[in-house]
């Protein structure tokens, strides 16, 4: 499942790649990939828009287009758990799995899916539930503390919550917990203000490391690289990403980093934490 900082690479990688492109043309291969939003209603909205910008919120890419004669507007994209975006030539072939195509005259945008679970939609709904941006400059552990002290579950489960911070996933999760040193079945509610204070430190490190090295990641957006690393949209062979540099997740009975005890793998909430039992007592 793709987490904010690969939704952020990719984002970056994409605005640049489509800013100031026009759709000439729509094409929806899957019509479950655009629900709610009809295919006859994405081509009456798109086609003509020019792509303004595209950025991020939680896990979600917002590509922001104007006509001539509307308002701009924001089309909501979401990669689900093998989602893929980039921009080929318009002469090569689609993939089997295209899901949505836009032709922008020499390259076509695709968006593509192997198991039909992301969305290209005009629904904006999604949106509206999220909790803070923890990369936002106003997340802290006050913040934090506050979405938390009434939670009765445990840490690390309450943090996958997006109503209570947008983006974060299963994997920055257990090793924000790692840093700041605090076990991933704490009741969230006991968490004292200076662990809240470490944890959201932790949790912006972590997210923006890994931004930086998948930013610096020559990517092949069309997946057809042999090694598909943690950036899952795939990476050139040998390149190193951020997967190399996780002190925690899917290192399951490996040493810590920290004191040399097994890192233990335990399930919550169906999802599986990694942690040292050593480093992270309670």
């Amino acid at each position: 499942m793709p987490e904010l900082p690969e939704v952020e690479v990719l984002t970056r990688h994409l605005d640049p790649a489509l800013r100031g492109k026009t759709i000439r043309d729509v094409r929806v291969h899957r019509a479950k990939s655009t629900r709610p939003t009809s295919a006859r209603a994405m081509r009456a909205k798109l086609v003509g828009a020019k792509f303004i910008s595209v950025t991020r919120r939680a896990k979600y890419l917002l590509f922001q287009l104007k006509t001539p004669r509307r308002d701009p507007f924001t089309l909501l994209g979401h990669l689900g758990m093998t989602g893929r975006m980039y921009v080929q030539p318009a002469n090569a072939p689609l993939p089997k799995h295209a899901a949505v195509t836009f032709g922008l005259g020499r390259r076509t945008f695709v968006f593509e899916d192997t198991r039909y679970f992301g969305r290209l939609t005009l629904d904006l709904s999604p949106l509206e539930t999220l909790g803070p941006e923890p990369l936002g400059d106003d997340f802290d552990g006050s913040i934090l503390h506050a979405a938390l002290r009434r939670s009765t579950q445990a840490i690390k489960p309450k943090l996958l919550d997006q109503k209570t911070l947008a983006g974060v996933g299963n994997i920055y999760a257990s090793e924000a917990l790692w840093r700041s040193g605090i076990s991933p079945r704490r009741a969230a509610r006991r968490l004292t203000h200076a662990q809240c204070a470490a944890l959201a430190a932790s949790i912006r490190e972590v997210l923006a490391e890994a931004i930086a090295c998948g930013s610096t990641v020559p990517l092949d957006f069309a997946g057809t690289a042999r090694r598909d690393r943690l950036f899952y949209y795939g990476s050139t062979t040998g390149t190193q990403g951020f997967e190399e540099r996780l002190r925690v997740y899917n290192r399951a009975d490996e040493p810590c980093d920290h004191c040399t005890t097994s890192i233990r793998k335990i399930t919550q909430a169906s999802r599986s934490t990694y942690f040292c039992p050593q480093c992270q007592r309670g």
